[in-house]
C-alpha cells in the first residue's frame, strides 16, 4: 500500500479517514454501505487527489456479544466465524470500490496490545475506578448474559425491541437493567438481575472538558451535535467498561483477569491500531501531529460513541488528537419499511456483484439520496428514474456526445484552441466551469458530498446546454475551425468532469480518463486536482475509441435486481 506523503515545507495537512467498524455477525446492506463506508471513501478519494497526506482504515469489529451469539447459532466456532465474515465483508467492500487503506480486525494481536496499552495509560491517569454493577443472569442458560444478550422495552420511547445497551430507535444509551420486560435473546425467557463487581470508565469527570471542546464544533451537522450536547446536558455519568464474556480483550489487571473489555471501549481503539499495523513506524503523523486531522465517519446510532464516549477516552489517555469532524449519517430505509433480513426487506449486497449493474450505478445513487441530515429512503422506482436520467441522460450523455463527435466526426483528434478565439459563449462556460469547480471544492472540504455531487451534475447540465446552443453538427460543414473549439472546451468539460467525479464514481471517472486518452488512472497523476481549471488539452491531441459509460436500467433489469438482491444470505450457507 502507497500512502502519499507531503513534504513538510509544503506544510499540507494529513487526514485520518475512518468508517465505523462493522459488527462481523451479519452481512452488510445498502444501508451500511451508505451509512459510513461510501461517503468515508468518497471523501479519502477526493484528500488524495487534493495532496494531502491521506489514510483511510477500518475494519471489522469482531469481539463482544454480537460475535459471540452469531457464531453460537450457526454452530462454529467463533474464530473460524469471524475469519470467514471478514473476508465477505471485504469482498463486498472491495466491488463497491472502497478504497482502504487499510482494513483490519479487532481480533488481531496488534488491536489487543494496543487496547491493553491504551487501558493502562488511563487507569494511570485516574479515570478507572471499581464498583459494582446490576447485570443479567440467566438461570435458563446458566451465564451472565451482557448488554448485547438482552432486549426489552425502551423506558424511554418505548421501543418494544431495545438492545440492552442503546435504543435502536431513539438512540439513548442504556443500562440493560434500565429495560421493562428484559428477556435472553437466546432463549426468550424472562431473566434475573445479579450484582457484579466491574471496572468503570469516569466519565462524569470529564464532562466540562466535552462541553468545550463540543462549543468549537460550529462546522460539525446541527443533528451531531444535538445529540452530544443532549448527552451533556443530561448529565454524563462514569461507565461500565468490562464484561463477562468468554470472547475478547482480557482486562490487563490481575483481579479482573476473567473479564473482557465491552466492546464499544475496544472498537474506537480499532482506529489506532489499524493504523500502526499498515505504518508501524509513521503511525504517530496520523494520530500525534499537530497537522493531522482526524475524520470520523459512522451511522446515527454510532453518534453518542463518537462524540462523547471516544472523545473522553482519547481525553483521559492525553497523546492522541481528538477527533476533527464526525460525520453521523441517518438512517435508510427500503420502500417506506426499516431494512430487515427476516423480513427480506432491503437490498442485501453479497449478490450485488452476480447483478451485471456496475458498483457505481449504486454509488451514484447512493451519494443522490445519503441521508446526511434526516432519514432517506431506498425506493426501486427512484432508482431508476434518477440513473436514467440524472447520471444517464445528464452526465452520460454529455460525455458520451461530445467523445463521439470528436472521434466519428473530427477524425479523433483537436487542435488547441486559442485564447483570442473565445467567444462569449465559450467564456461563459469556462467561468461557469472556474464557479462550480470552487463550490465543489468548498462543499467537499466542509464533508457536503451530496451539494458537491449535484453541483458535479449541474456543471454537466451547463455542457449539455453550451453543446445544444452551439449546435456544432450543424457547424461542421460551415466551420470546421469554430467547430473544433466548440469540442474542444466541451472535452476540457469532459477532463474535468472526470476528475471531479473521480471521488465518486471512480471506475466511471477513469474509462473518460483513457477514452481522452490521458492515461489509465487519474489518481497516478500528481497533483491532479488543483489541474481542473487548465485549459492544457496538447495541440493535435488525438482521442481513443469512445464506448457507452452506462447502460439503461430497463424493467426487466431493475426486476432481476430486486429479485436478487432481496434474498439474504443465510449465515449458515457460509460454514
Amino acid at each position: 500500500m502507497k500512502i502519499k506523503e507531503v513534504s513538510k515545507d509544503k506544510k499540507k495537512e494529513i487526514r485520518l479517514i475512518t468508517a465505523a467498524l462493522p459488527y462481523i455477525n451479519n452481512i452488510p446492506h445498502l444501508g451500511h454501505i451508505v451509512g459510513s463506508h461510501l461517503p468515508a471513501d468518497i471523501f479519502a478519494r477526493y484528500c488524495r487527489l487534493k495532496g494531502y497526506e491521506t489514510l483511510f482504515v477500518g475494519g471489522t469489529d469482531e469481539n463482544g456479544s454480537a460475535s459471540e451469539i452469531a457464531a453460537e447459532e450457526v454452530g462454529e466456532d467463533i474464530n473460524i466465524f469471524s475469519q470467514k465474515l471478514h473476508e465477505e465483508h471485504k469482498k463486498i467492500y472491495k466491488w463497491f470500490n472502497i478504497s482502504y487503506d487499510n482494513f483490519s480486525r479487532t481480533s488481531n494481536l496488534i488491536h489487543y496490545r494496543t487496547t491493553q496499552k491504551f487501558f493502562k495509560k488511563i487507569y494511570k491517569n485516574g479515570f478507572i475506578k471499581e464498583g459494582t454493577m446490576e447485570v443479567f443472569y440467566s438461570p435458563k442458560e446458566k451465564r451472565y448474559l451482557p448488554d448485547r444478550y438482552i432486549k426489552g422495552i425502551c423506558p424511554k420511547c418505548g421501543y418494544e425491541d431495545a438492545n440492552g445497551d442503546q435504543c435502536e430507535k431513539c438512540t439513548s444509551l442504556l443500562d440493560a437493567t434500565q429495560l421493562l420486560q428484559p428477556r435472553s435473546i437466546l432463549s426468550g425467557e424472562r431473566v434475573e438481575i445479579r450484582t457484579v463487581k466491574h471496572l468503570f470508565f469516569r466519565l462524569d469527570q470529564l464532562s466540562e472538558k466535552l462541553n468545550d471542546w463540543l462549543k468549537t464544533k460550529n462546522f460539525w451537522r446541527p443533528q451531531v451535535k444535538k445529540i452530544a450536547l443532549g448527552w451533556i446536558k443530561e448529565g454524563l455519568k462514569e461507565r461500565c467498561i468490562t464484561r463477562d464474556l468468554k470472547h475478547g480483550i482480557r482486562v490487563p489487571l490481575k483481579e479482573y483477569k476473567d473479564k473482557v473489555f465491552y466492546v464499544w471501549f475496544d472498537a474506537p481503539i480499532g482506529y489506532i491500531s489499524a493504523t500502526k499495523e499498515v505504518l508501524p513506524t509513521k503511525w504517530k503523523n496520523f494520530w500525534q501531529d499537530t497537522n493531522a486531522k482526524v475524520y470520523h465517519f459512522l451511522g446515527k446510532d454510532n453518534i453518542p460513541f463518537h462524540t462523547i464516549f471516544w472523545p473522553a477516552l482519547l481525553m483521559a489517555h492525553g497523546d492522541f488528537n481528538l477527533p476533527y469532524h464526525v460525520e453521523g449519517l441517518q438512517y435508510l430505509t427500503y420502500e417506506g419499511e426499516k431494512f430487515s433480513k427476516s423480513k427480506k426487506t432491503g437490498v442485501f449486497c453479497e449478490k450485488l456483484p452476480e447483478s451485471g449493474v456496475e458498483a457505481d450505478i449504486f454509488r451514484a445513487y447512493l451519494i443522490l439520496i445519503i441521508p446526511d441530515s434526516k432519514d432517506a429512503e431506498f425506493k426501486w422506482s427512484d432508482f431508476q428514474l434518477k440513473i436514467n436520467s440524472d447520471i444517464i441522460g445528464n452526465y452520460g450523455n454529455f460525455i458520451n456526445r461530445t467523445l463521439s463527435f470528436i472521434y466519428y466526426k473530427l477524425g479523433g483528434k483537436l487542435q488547441k484552441i486559442r485564447q483570442e478565439d473565445f467567444t462569449d459563449s465559450d467564456k461563459k462556460l469556462i467561468s461557469i466551469i472556474k464557479e462550480k469547480t470552487k463550490k465543489i471544492n468548498e462543499y467537499l472540504e466542509r464533508v457536503y458530498l451530496k451539494k458537491a455531487f449535484l453541483e458535479i451534475l449541474s456543471l454537466s447540465s451547463s455542457g449539455n446546454k453550451y453543446f445544444n446552443e452551439n449546435e456544432p453538427w450543424h457547424l461542421i460543414n460551415k466551420n470546421i475551425s469554430r467547430t473544433n473549439n466548440i469540442l474542444y472546451l466541451c472535452a476540457h468539460l469532459c477532463r474535468a468532469l472526470a476528475i471531479l467525479t473521480y471521488p465518486y464514481l471512480p471506475t466511471t471517472a477513469n474509462k473518460i480518463w483513457y477514452q481522452l486518452n490521458l492515461g489509465d488512472d487519474i489518481a497516478e497523476k500528481e497533483g491532479v486536482w488543483e489541474t481542473i481549471n487548465d485549459i492544457d488539452i496538447l495541440d493535435n491531441h488525438t482521442f481513443n475509441r469512445p464506448h457507452i459509460l452506462f447502460n439503461k436500467l430497463d424493467n426487466n433489469t431493475i426486476s432481476k435486481l430486486k429479485e436478487l438482491t432481496l434474498k439474504p444470505t443465510d449465515l449458515k450457507d457460509y460454514f
